[in-house]
Order: C-alpha cells, then structure tokens, then sequence
C-alpha cells in the first residue's frame, strides 16, 4: 500500500511524463512543419515513449493501492526557433525529468517504501540513457553548425539514432 505522500509524489511524476509527451509532441510538429521529416520522426517516437513511461506509472500506482490521477496539463511551446535550440531544449528537459526522478526516488528512502524504490530504479537507468542520448544528439548538433548539407545528413541520421536506442530498450525488459 502506498503512502500519501509517495502516491502523491507519483501523481506528479505522471503529470511530468505526460507533460513530457507533449513538449516532444510539439518538437514533432515544428520540425515537420519545417520539413525536418527525421528529427520529426524522432520526436514523435520519444513523445510515444515518454507516454509509455506515464502509463507504467498509472498501472503501478494503480496496483499498489493508490489512485493514479489524470490532471491537466500545461500547454507545450510551438516554436523552437531553430533545430539547435529545440535540442538543446530537450537536453534541459530530461535534466529536469531526472532531477524529479531523483526527488521521487528519495521521497522512497524516507517512506521506507522499497517495493517502489525498487520499481523506479528502471526510471533512473533510463534517464541515463535519455540524457546520454540528449547529449550525443547535442554534440553532433555542435559539429554541424550552420552546414545545410550537415543538417541534411542529420535528418536522415537521427532516424538510425532512434532505431538504435529503441533497440537497447528491449535488451533490459
């Protein structure tokens, strides 16, 4: 049975993936809009994760006792004004989810809830994973600079980067 306040702690969390879900959302269709078919393509497969995130929260909290609430949510910005800053963005905004991550991790410890503690340690190893890509995306970005021909190569790229990180997900599940 979960405690009030982890649950609540949680509740938040779900409105945080689901929030997630839009803002990569949003990036999705700024970048199709602008004819940027790869990187929408990548951003619409990690919204679809990012949900996928929310609704294993959801099932858990649901599971153990509590009630998973669906709240509103804070609309997402729709112009990123170039591709470097919408990564750079993204980066931002996983650094954010794993800080709340953390929050909700020691919200555990202090509840002496180690059922939960032990079912968000797939959050924390995929926020590795997230921000490691985020950081990777990034530092290509960086090598393009201003090269259209860079930024051509890099839509179609982005694409394979996608296959592959949805390719690692498996191996742990």
């Amino acid at each position: 049975m979960l405690s009030k306040k982890l649950e609540d702690a949680l509740n938040k969390q779900i409105r945080i993936e689901a929030e997630s879900s839009q803002v990569y959302l949003s990036m999705a269709s700024w970048a199709e809009v602008k004819g940027l078919e790869g990187i929408a393509g990548f951003m619409y497969g990690h919204s679809d994760e990012e949900r996928m995130h929310m609704l294993k929260l959801i099932k858990y909290v649901n599971e153990r006792g509590g009630h998973a609430k669906i709240s509103d949510l804070a609309a997402p910005k729709t112009d990123f004004g170039s591709f470097q800053n919408m990564f750079q963005e993204l980066y931002d905004h996983e650094i954010f989810v794993s800080n709340s991550i953390n929050d909700l991790v020691h919200v555990t410890l202090e509840e002496k809830d180690y059922a939960t503690h032990n079912f968000l340690q797939w959050y924390v190893a995929e926020q590795i994973e997230e921000e490691a890509l985020a950081r990777t995306i990034l530092d290509k970005i960086n090598l393009i600079g201003n090269d259209k021909g860079g930024l051509y190569l890099f839509d179609r790229d982005v694409q394979q980067i996608t296959v592959e990180s949805a390719a690692s997900d498996t191996v742990g599940d």
